[in-house]
This record gives structure tokens, C-alpha cells and sequence, in this order.
């Protein structure tokens, strides 16, 4: 096998395998190309949303219309952005949903909570692909979005007039609204995470984390990357 130059925090006993590229420091593949993309439409269509939602919302942000040709484009494109948001995440919850189920360790992550926020990372569990933190906010994404397409469509006159009452619209009008504050929310604290851990908007810009990364932050699932038998050289 190619040995590989491996970084000081990454143990020797660490070998290259599938996902692991030899020639250079150790970088671990982490999102494919079609995933990044998946992701980035997903993010671009939330905050389009977010600003046509709230242009929407109250007059004093109506200026917002502006980014969007005026407000009968804003209240043409929001739904229909909204229908963007929830087909590419559908894609998304498709591609990640098992890598993202509850496991014992997130009951322990969770308790080492403060640990992390103080920066001694060093007393946190190993952890797969994702530590509880991220696992919550995958979570309550999805189950956000579905609110808001479901309270979305009882509001979409256009071409769901008679599928709801009028009393059932402006519960749906609340709903709606409640459901966008607490995903931008959501949003907010993903984002803040990723710019707080050094190297992780890497993964969803280039698809590659550093073997040091990946070590540090998700040191089990490293290892059953480089456990995978590797693939035979090209001839």
C-alpha cells in the first residue's frame, strides 16, 4: 500500500484507503460532487426564501421586493421557490437520512456539550460522520420544511383555493410564519458552526476534508473510511 505522509494529530497506525488520497498530506473525500451541488441549491433557495418570505411579511421590509422585480414577482416566485426548497432537500434527506439516525454516542456528545464550547475537544466521544449537533439540525430542517410546504400549499390560493376553509388558511398563515422564524434560526446556528470549525465550509466548497480534520472532529467515521479494503491500482 502507498504510504502516505500523514498529519501530527493523525495516528501512524492510520492507513489510506478508498477515500483516502496518497501523494500529500492526508485528504479525506467527504461530499461527492452531485451532493454539493444538492446542498447549495438547497442553501441558496432557504435564504431566497428568507428574503421574499420576509419582504412579505411586514411593510417595513417590503424594500426587500426590490431583489425580486417588485411585489407581484415576490409573491409569484416565493412559492414557487418554496417547491425548489423542498424537492432539492427531499434529494438531500434521500442521500444523508442514515448517516444522520440517533445513535448511543449522541446521548454522550451531548453531555460533553460544554466541553466543546470551552474548546477541550479532546474529552469529546468519536463520533461517525456527524455528531449530534448536526444530526439535530438535519432533523429539524426536515421536519420544518415539511411544515412549511404543507402550510405553504393551504395558503397558495393560485391553485389550491377550495383545499382549505378560511379559518383553516389563517391558521396556516401563523403556522407558516412561526415555522420560517425558527428555520432561520436553524440556519443561523448551522452556518455560525460551520464558520466556527476551521476547515468544514472546505467540505462543501472542494468535497474534501484534511486527514486531520476528519480526525479530530469525526474520528470514527475516518476510521471506518480507511478500514475499506482499497481499490486496486489503474493499470
Amino acid at each position: 500500500m502507498t504510504s502516505v505522509n500523514l498529519p501530527p494529530e493523525v495516528p501512524e497506525d492510520i492507513e489510506p484507503g478508498d477515500a483516502v488520497r496518497p501523494g500529500r498530506p492526508v485528504h479525506v473525500a467527504r461530499y461527492t460532487l452531485a451532493a454539493r451541488i444538492n446542498h447549495w441549491i438547497t442553501a441558496i433557495s432557504l435564504v431566497v426564501l428568507a428574503l421574499s418570505g420576509m419582504a412579505l411579511f411586514t411593510p417595513r421590509l417590503f424594500f426587500l421586493t426590490g431583489l425580486f422585480g417588485g411585489g407581484q414577482w415576490t409573491r409569484t416566485l416565493h412559492p414557487w421557490i418554496g417547491v425548489v426548497l423542498f424537492c432539492s432537500f427531499a434529494i438531500l434527506f434521500v442521500r444523508f437520512w442514515r448517516a444522520n439516525l440517533p445513535a448511543r454516542v449522541d446521548v454522550t456528545w451531548l453531555a460533553h456539550a460544554n466541553d466543546l464550547l470551552a474548546g477541550r475537544e479532546e474529552k469529546m466521544p468519536e463520533v461517525g460522520k456527524y455528531n449530534a449537533g448536526q444530526k439535530g439540525v438535519f432533523w429539524a430542517m426536515s421536519a420544518l420544511i415539511i411544515v412549511l410546504i404543507v402550510s405553504g400549499i393551504a395558503m397558495w390560493d393560485q391553485y389550491f383555493y377550495d383545499l382549505t376553509t378560511i379559518p383553516q388558511k389563517r391558521v396556516a398563515i401563523l403556522v407558516h410564519a412561526m415555522a420560517a422564524v425558527v428555520i432561520i434560526c436553524v440556519w443561523i446556528i448551522h452556518v455560525y458552526a460551520a464558520i466556527w470549525v476551521k476547515g468544514t465550509i472546505g467540505a462543501m466548497t472542494r468535497g474534501e476534508v484534511t486527514g486531520g480534520w476528519a480526525w479530530r472532529h469525526h474520528r470514527k467515521w475516518l476510521r471506518e473510511l480507511v478500514s475499506r479494503k482499497p481499490r486496486a491500482p489503474a493499470e
